[in-house]
């Protein structure tokens, strides 16, 4: 069977490797399918392209994933429109990912898509598939919701895959490598070529805005992480490794692993992570420095102890504070995330967390604060649904969730006007002071350029 599986373009110049696409079709070909990529990223084709190509081509099934979000929303929502628009309409569409998982009726609805898959997919198109070319029932396939006549039947989830190792790594050479690894990150210098990798799947916490659905954590082993890393320096001549999962720091002992395990294969990349502050003392930062990180993404999200708490982040302004200052103590800039109109948010914990990101800036990146966003799947879009700040899933996507730097749900005691209001002077302040320090560098540069005659000056870039 022919299967053609989509990358949808978000309109960046450069795309994220889409992992979560790579990772299926490297299982559907250890399979023995024949799997194409079709790439809107890459070449900005509009949808329609997609027709004509479908016009042209003949496949059986066709994959489009998508993570949670109004503009992914959208995006699938057109994709859909160009699948049904042709004339060689595959005999399976299936569509996946975060996006669709929590409610799957209704973007089987929205799509016309004829199966979800809920979660984790690799085990899941298999089975599909196999049932699918031999005509049998899809019933007892566990991870999928399918159309039955008008009926949409959602069956029960899959157990998560237990051992991450055994999953084939993903089908790079289905993909042109050469223009996702000119992905920009923190500290990364011109000549660096970058690509993301998954060191586990799942998180060890569970903060309640969080939309991740598959309970728990898995790592990989440091062995397998090191040898995927091999491959891509070898083939694709990689120096920096984005770690893209949920979690690395998922604990002191495993970051340690994985740091001495880079340090014994002598790999010599540069690297950035997802971190946890209640994991960043000064040994373990010490050692992730030595062993080529850069910069470490902390989801703070507030600079309050009591909105902390309802966010369930497990963490405390001591934790943050100590965290951070170790962080730049060891040389590696820190990731500040920063979200605003959670419950128990005010005028006074907004304020706090921009004097945080102020006084904390290591100019590595520009940070603002966007609102929380309730997203299906989430205990926090529970909470609003029974609150009745948001009625449905049809409800957020289609008249609340219309942009990710606007309030879906007001869950503060402030006013809709006053929200706005606050986040604009919050962000405006981050800006100017971003921008002050940009001038200061650049006029400092430009001093010590023509008071030393610097010859090794390799002229004025915008970063």
């Amino acid at each position: 069977m022919r299967v053609l599986l989509v990358v949808y373009d978000n309109d960046s110049y450069i795309h994220w490797f889409p992992q979560g696409l790579a990772y299926i079709a490297a299982v559907l070909k250890q399979d023995g399918y024949d799997v194409e990529i079709y790439h809107q990223d890459v070449h900005h084709y509009p949808d329609e392209h997609l027709t004509a190509y479908l016009d042209r081509n003949k496949f059986d099934i066709i994959g489009v994933s998508i993570i949670a979000g109004y503009y992914q929303y959208k995006k699938l929502l057109d994709i859909s429109s160009a699948i049904g628009k042709s004339k060689q309409r595959p005999e399976l569409f299936i569509i996946g990912g975060h996006g669709p998982s929590p409610e799957p009726e209704y973007f089987l609805e929205k799509t016309g898509a004829d199966v979800a898959v809920i979660g984790e997919g690799e085990e899941t198109v298999l089975e599909l598939f196999e049932a699918f070319a031999n005509h049998k029932p899809l019933d007892n396939i566990k991870g999928i919701a399918y159309r039955n006549g008008r009926e949409v039947v959602v069956n029960p989830r899959r157990e998560l895959i237990k051992d991450i190792d055994s999953i084939p790594w993903p089908s790079y050479e289905l993909f042109p490598i050469e223009y996702y690894r000119l992905l920009r990150m923190p500290h990364c210098s011109h000549s660096d070529f970058i690509m993301p990798l998954l060191s586990g799947r799942g998180c060890t916490f569970k903060c309640n805005f969080c939309y991740r659905m598959d309970k728990g954590f898995r790592p990989r082993s440091a062995g397998a992480i090191v040898e995927e890393i091999q491959y891509l320096k070898k083939e694709f001549n990689i120096s920096y490794i984005a770690f893209s999962d949920e979690l690395l720091m998922s604990s002191k002992q495993r970051t340690m692993e994985i740091c001495e395990s880079f340090l014994k294969a002598e790999l010599n990349i540069k690297w950035d992570c997802n971190g946890r502050l209640n994991y960043a003392t000064p040994e373990v930062l010490s050692v992730m420095k030595r062993a080529g990180c850069v910069f470490i993404n902390y989801g703070i999200e507030a600079y309050d102890n009591e909105v902390l708490k309802k966010m369930n982040k497990a963490l405390s302004i001591r934790q943050i504070n100590q965290g951070i200052e170790a962080t730049l103590s060891a040389g590696i800039s820190p990731g500040l995330n920063m979200l605003f109109g959670h419950i128990g948010d005010n005028k006074d914990s907004l304020n706090a967390a921009v004097d945080f990101l102020i006084k904390h800036d290591d100019g590595a990146q520009m940070r603002t604060i966007r609102p929380v966003t309730p997203y299906p799947g989430s205990p926090l879009y529970d909470y609003a649904v029974e609150k009745g700040l948001i009625k449905d899933i049809r409800d957020f996507y289609e008249n609340k969730h219309l942009n990710s730097d606007l309030f879906a749900a007001n869950f503060t005691q402030l006013s809709e006007e006053e929200l706005y209001s606050e986040l604009t002077n919050a962000n405006i302040r981050l800006m100017e002071n971003y921008f002050e320090n940009k001038k200061k560098l650049m006029t400092v540069q430009t001093r010590h350029l023509y008071s030393t005659r610097d010859a090794s000056f390799r002229g004025f870039r915008q970063s």
